[in-house]
């Protein structure tokens, strides 16, 4: 196969991750989700510990990205738009250097005219949600695992809205809008392969 990068934007507890994962394995190539924190705290200089309090959450700034960088010397340079700009440089650097998976932080939107790139967004119906939140996260209490789903799903709407100016569960950001619940983890994971292939013709 050609170059190709495949964004993942997914609702909590939908197992997005875990296919990203999945997809890894199976193409050979690179997966990236907290991992792009370190990159953008080492490119900036800015402690990463800043960046993971901001990570896909917003002080309901609206800041839409416009692909522009602060310099130290301004006084915004540790602002929340400036760390989703730091962001934003290392996906595109990543993007340019090679095959490979990027979950979540509007990677999508970033990216959105580069070719080469495949924007999915995996949901699942609330009992599936639930599961799996169980599963992974071993949260067995339905009121606090449906509490978490709510929560994180609204965080990143609104992170989603702040920097990118769309609605983050839009089937209209994407190419592939995919219900797991439905589907399964290998379906996916198969029907998107399909789609790089597609892609590649």
């Amino acid at each position: 196969m050609e170059k190709f990068i495949i964004t993942i934007a997914r609702g909590y507890g939908s197992g997005g991750r875990t296919i990203g994962q999945m997809l890894s394995k199976k193409l050979g190539v690179d997966f990236y989700d907290k991992d792009i924190i370190k990159l953008a705290s080492e490119d900036s200089g800015i402690n990463e510990a800043l960046f993971g309090q901001s990570d896909e959450r917003t002080k309901g700034r609206r800041s839409v990205y416009r692909g522009e960088i602060i310099t130290p010397d301004k006084k915004a340079f540790t602002s929340e738009e400036n760390l989703f700009n730091y962001t934003a440089k290392v996906i595109k650097k990543l993007a340019d250097e090679k095959s490979c998976i990027i979950v979540g932080r509007c990677a999508d939107f970033i990216l959105r005219d580069r070719r080469d790139t495949v924007r999915v967004f995996v949901w699942a119906d609330e009992q599936h949600c639930l599961q799996n939140v169980a599963d992974v996260k071993g949260i067995l209490d339905r009121k606090e695992a449906l509490k978490a789903i709510s929560a994180t799903d609204k965080q990143r709407a609104e992170y989603y809205k702040a920097h990118t100016g769309n609605v983050w569960n839009d089937a209209r950001n994407y190419d592939l809008s995919l219900n797991s619940g439905v589907l399964g983890f290998e379906k996916c994971v198969d029907i998107i392969t399909e789609y790089v292939k597609i892609l590649n013709k």
